[in-house]
């Protein structure tokens, strides 16, 4: 297929076109004039001509209007899409040798060959592997905090400790789905000394600080709570219950307590609820 220059018929393949580019970028033969400035542009100055070479064949995929070419949209979509599926293999790949053999003894290369995609593709857009590493704690860190999760919705009502069978249901549903992520934060600690997720801890107690605080003070002094700190009291359940279904469920090791996690979780939330000790008649007490 040929492509036909403005004001000349069919020009047949190999034969040579030598072209001219006028001002408002048109294109006419050497030696003829522009149909929109004469013999020159604007300025007085020729446009200089353009050798072309052979007139040109276009893609298949190609369209010729006038002296336009367009390229449609293929249907197997954009290049950005393609980019964004590549990428989001290659972090699915990384997740996977990460949390079960580890930083250092994973390569960019097994990386690359376990999502199909190139080694240059994913240095394109991750400078180092570490940057990938970092990347899969940042989506894990993403999802703990998100607004809309369960958890979190839980959290925001301050119902402790009335929620706590609540709470450990959905620390349950989180740790069992994102298992792999949570790999990562061991893996950060033994082969990193805790360097990406140290400032996700150090901020944990603001974060409950900003949730719980107001709420627990008042009910704590409406005498809702004992002689106790109501906010240590609703993070150690919190870490309890991500701490014990981790073990169950990322470390292999299930009934790690010697009961079932249900009898297990049950058990926890009597001892937070109760405490250890015996409890005191009001009838001693006023003793």
């Amino acid at each position: 297929m040929t492509v036909r220059p403005p004001g000349s018929g069919l020009t047949p393949v190999g034969q040579k076109v030598i072209l001219r580019r006028d001002c408002h970028g048109a294109f006419t033969r050497r030696g003829s004039s522009s149909p929109r400035c004469g013999s020159s542009c604007g300025d007085g100055t020729p446009a200089g001509p353009v050798d072309t070479g052979p007139a040109p064949r276009l893609w298949s995929n190609e369209r010729s209007f006038g002296s336009r070419r367009e390229v449609p949209v293929t249907k197997r979509g954009s290049r950005p899409e393609k980019t964004a599926e590549s990428m989001e293999r290659a972090l699915e790949a990384a997740l996977e040798l990460f949390s079960s053999r580890g930083f250092g003894a994973t390569s960019m290369r097994e990386i690359a060959e376990k999502s199909g995609v190139s080694i240059g593709n994913i240095y394109h857009h991750f400078p180092s592997k570490e940057a990938i590493f970092e990347r899969l704690l940042e989506r894990y860190w993403d999802v703990i905090l998100d607004p809309d999760l369960p958890l979190n919705r839980i959290f925001r009502r301050a119902d402790f400790p009335d929620d706590l069978e609540e709470m450990a249901a959905e620390i349950e549903k989180v740790v069992r789905q994102y298992s792999r992520y949570i790999l990562l934060i061991y893996v950060d600690v033994i082969e990193f000394r805790g360097k990406h997720i140290r400032a996700f801890y150090e901020g944990m107690a603001g974060r409950f600080e900003e949730i719980y605080g107001e709420k627990l003070r008042s009910r704590q002094a409406a005498g809702e709570f004992g002689d106790i700190n109501p906010m240590v009291a609703v993070m150690v359940a919190t870490r309890w219950f991500f701490f014990f279904h981790t073990v169950e469920h990322c470390f292999g090791a299930p009934m790690h307590f010697g009961m079932d996690p249900k009898k297990a979780t049950e058990e926890f939330i009597r001892l937070l609820r109760y405490g250890v000790l015996p409890r005191r008649s009001s009838r001693s007490a006023d003793d």
